[in-house]
């Protein structure tokens, strides 16, 4: 039996689908993938991300313990609850998990992904004696996300007016505090919407009255579909530690100045530019009937094969869409393999739906 987060038997409840998902029992669908993900694009919806790690840092070097930790810079977060986005790398270069940082009023929370949560809070560990940190991981806690273009008036109404001021005021890439519960305004579909952490004794309650004020609940299948539309990468699938994130279409959140801040996996990202980055991250759009898969190969004439990292068919283009590692080179045009058949794709930037507007 997996891990449950404190929704589990009201999603049962609500007649969803379960399925596995880096060992916790999620919800895969209540009914209709698609329905759930047009829901989303259209007005909003509220998924339990209660799965994922969350661990405070705080201490007199928390800052200099995540300037170390993390490719990304953490002096950029200038303003209180400012959110940056960064990977942690190995020595090598390869990604061991990408997550969201958030400043705070006693240092910094961290939210990484739920399949990494054993990895990311051993390597915390790891490198923690060396500064003076500490480091509380926030099992206390669930979250929920409510994403969509109706988001932030649908929950405006069903909050308190001092959390309603607070998702009034909040920018994009912020997180506040108030009355207890922890609100960001960032996201894994493309659309606008908020992240409530909140006691793990108030989820339930809170989600039923989401619910019963007409915000669907929405699975892991829809999800999966709108962070692909968005060109947003999954972890284990898009990267992993046998990849950098330069080849990972993620090489912004990199901060390479200061020179001097020696982050892990600094050299051996310097080392790969100096000798050519040889892949890259794209978008790929099949024009005829199919389905693209992850592991189907993509050909190149003239440079050699890639590969197909994330695929499915996106509800909100009618088509099949993919992300694709390929030989840095590629231009417009490739094929995939597709049960023993090549079909023609179209290369594209790797966002494809933002802010309900097709880009491609």
């Amino acid at each position: 039996m997996g891990q449950r987060t404190p929704l589990y038997a009201l999603h049962l409840a609500m007649g969803a689908k379960m399925t596995d998902f880096g060992g916790w029992e999620m919800p895969l669908h209540y009914g209709s993938q698609v329905e759930e993900h047009h829901q989303v694009r259209q007005e909003c919806g509220v998924f339990d991300v209660s799965h994922m790690c969350v661990v405070d840092v705080g201490g007199a070097n928390a800052e200099a313990f995540l300037k170390h930790l993390l490719a990304n810079d953490v002096a950029r977060l200038d303003l209180p609850g400012k959110a940056l986005y960064s990977v942690v790398l190995n020595e090598q270069g390869g990604v061991l998990d990408d997550l969201l940082v958030y400043l705070t009023a006693s240092g910094y929370r961290l939210v990484s992904n739920a399949s990494t949560r054993e990895k990311i809070l051993g390597w915390l560990h790891l490198h923690s004696p060396s500064f003076d940190v500490t480091l509380h991981e926030r099992r206390d806690l669930a979250i929920l996300a409510i994403q969509g273009p109706q988001a932030r008036a649908k929950l405006s109404q069903l909050v308190t007016v001092a959390r309603a001021a607070l998702i009034k005021e909040l920018k994009p890439f912020q997180g506040l505090e108030e009355g207890g519960w922890f609100i960001a305004r960032t996201g894994y579909t493309g659309e606008d919407g908020l992240e409530v952490m909140m006691p793990a004794d108030d989820a339930a309650d809170f989600f039923n009255e989401l619910v019963g004020a007409g915000i669907a609940p929405i699975g892991l299948g829809a999800r999966d579909t709108l962070r692909l539309e968005a060109g947003l990468n999954l972890y284990g699938q898009d990267m992993d530690e046998t990849v950098s994130p330069l080849v990972s279409n993620l090489a912004w959140t990199v901060a390479w100045e200061p020179a001097s801040r020696a982050f892990i996996g600094r050299a051996a990202l310097e080392a790969q530019l100096a000798s050519g980055v040889p892949s890259k991250l794209v978008g790929l759009v099949l024009e005829e009937r199919g389905v693209l898969r992850a592991h189907q190969v993509v050909r190149v004439e003239g440079l050699g094969d890639g590969e197909i990292t994330s695929g499915s068919f996106a509800p909100t283009l009618g088509k099949s869409i993919a992300l694709a590692r390929v030989p840095m080179a590629t231009g417009e045009r490739a094929e995939v393999e597709i049960r023993g058949k090549w079909f023609p794709v179209r290369v594209v930037r790797a966002q494809f739906v933002r802010h309900g507007k097709v880009l491609i």
